[in-house]
């Protein structure tokens, strides 16, 4: 399943994906009850993954995931990673880091293979900044949840509004210009050079 993945996510022309250490009914990184496989079996997806690079030719970064220090400690994360490190992963995401301290600790002991930095306010892991995450010694930061924690309050405002007022707040900004952020002038261009006519009338 591993190998068939990042084959999939190569010829897609992915950039990179994580391998986890979590079983398959995974939760959050940064929420509670989470469960791990065995190292072996997690070194077996790492194994895979690189594997199914080479064999397609492909470039696709290998990020070697762990959750172990939630429910496993410090220590054990690390060791889960120093066996990615030799199974020879790109980078490594040592994930729910509880302090900057951890977080430079972490960065140390792997100097030489770049750490991403999962950053999710109010979760596990204190916030920085870009920029202090990279004076760490952090190379990739990741935002997951930033879009979500744009859009979701503002979309409970509307639809409140609209149960309250019954029609929806004034200052929408109309479909034309919804439809141009979602590429609309790329498809009309593109339709216009190959001779149709799908966009005459807009």
């Amino acid at each position: 399943m591993v190998a068939r993945t990042v084959q999939n996510y190569a010829r897609a022309g992915v950039a990179a994906l994580h391998i986890e250490d979590q079983v398959q009914e995974k939760r959050c990184g940064h929420l509670l009850g989470k469960q791990l496989v065995d190292r072996e079996t997690y070194y077996s997806r790492l194994r895979a993954a690189v594997a199914a690079r080479e064999q397609v030719g492909s470039e696709i970064v290998i990020i070697a995931r762990t959750d172990a220090r939630a429910g496993a400690g410090f220590d054990e994360a690390v060791e889960r990673l120093r066996g990615a490190v030799e199974i020879g992963v790109d980078a490594l995401f040592f994930e729910a880091l509880r302090s900057r301290e951890e977080a430079e600790r972490a960065c140390e002991l792997f100097r030489g293979t770049p750490m991403l930095f999962n950053m999710v306010p109010s979760g596990q892991t204190p916030a920085m900044s870009v920029g202090e995450v990279a004076s760490l010694g952090f190379r990739i930061v990741i935002f997951p949840t930033l879009c979500l924690e744009a859009v979701v309050p503002r979309t409970l405002q509307a639809l409140e509004y609209l149960k309250t007022v019954g029609r929806q707040e004034e200052g929408a900004m109309g479909p034309q210009k919804l439809f141009e952020i979602c590429g609309l002038d790329e498809a009309m261009e593109l339709d216009r050079r190959a001779g149709g006519k799908a966009f005459h009338d807009q």
